[in-house]
């Protein structure tokens, strides 16, 4: 699933394209909104909090996408022929440009009063404006019992972090996965080097954590199990976290992150 900067990326893409035009085209390939019209109203601009998308249009409206895990928003010139069959769900076209949204996992249209029923519960947004370490410290110690692995996922803490960061984060700081949210001593660090490294990446095409952006040199322990560590030389571990059907990959050291 594309991570808060790479959702980050993709609503600078729609601000460069939508952003001040005037609508020619609004097509809503899902159930619910086929029959919406958005031509002739404005696109005032988009925003991402953490991983969903906020494209707001004149007229008080929202359109809310998220890309889950195969969604993507690709930006082409005005009138170029899209995907076939029903991977698009929606075509926002202006006279220049055209916004295609392909496989989205989620598609909205809410009076822009209201977003706050889709995206209120999350935590502070990483790469937000108002981004607030504190809170999301405070969030995350609120389960002193739950693991760190599965307390960062949750986007209702902080929002915008994934699996690849969560992986990189915790190797980084030297955490076992497992540890308890109480047990850890410095959560302010972790959360503060999680901001930093999705931060460094949101202008830059995919995910750099080792400041080596040669192919196979990127990441610390993902992508890499099985292989050796970079600093200890221990093999990467692979495994699951959380409750099922919810589990998600994660990768460690255990030399560099020991139990």
């Amino acid at each position: 699933m594309p991570e808060g900067d790479a959702v980050h990326r993709t609503a600078a893409r729609l601000r460069g394209a939508l952003d001040g035009r005037t609508l020619t085209r609004s097509d809503f390939r899902v159930p619910r909104h086929a029959t919406a019209d958005l031509t002739s109203r404005a696109v005032i601009t988009t925003l991402s909090r953490g991983k969903h998308l906020l494209t707001r249009v004149e007229g008080g409206l929202t359109v809310h996408t998220h890309l889950r895990m195969d969604g993507s928003w690709l930006v082409t010139p005005a009138g170029r022929r899209t995907a076939p069959g029903d991977r698009v769900r929606l075509i926002l076209a202006n006279a220049e440009w055209q916004a295609v949204g392909v496989r989205l996992g989620m598609v909205d249209l809410v009076r822009t009063d209201d977003e706050a029923r889709l995206v209120g519960h999350l935590g502070p947004d990483l790469l937000g404006a108002d981004w607030d370490p504190e809170e999301a410290v405070r969030r995350l110690r609120a389960e002193p019992g739950r693991t760190i692995g599965e307390a960062l996922l949750d986007q209702r803490n902080l929002a915008g972090i994934g699996t690849i960061y969560r992986a990189e984060t915790l190797f980084l700081r030297g955490v076992w996965p497992w540890k308890k949210v109480g047990e850890i001593e410095d959560l302010d660090g972790l959360v503060a080097l999680a901001q930093r490294l999705l931060d460094a990446n949101k202008g830059l095409a995919g995910t750099v954590t080792t400041g080596d952006r040669r192919p196979g040199n990127a990441t610390w322990v993902y992508g890499r199990a099985g292989r050796p560590c970079r600093r200890c030389g221990t093999r990467i571990s692979r495994g699951e976290m959380g409750m099922r059907p919810q589990e998600r990959l994660i990768l460690w050291c255990a030399g560099c992150q020991p139990r």
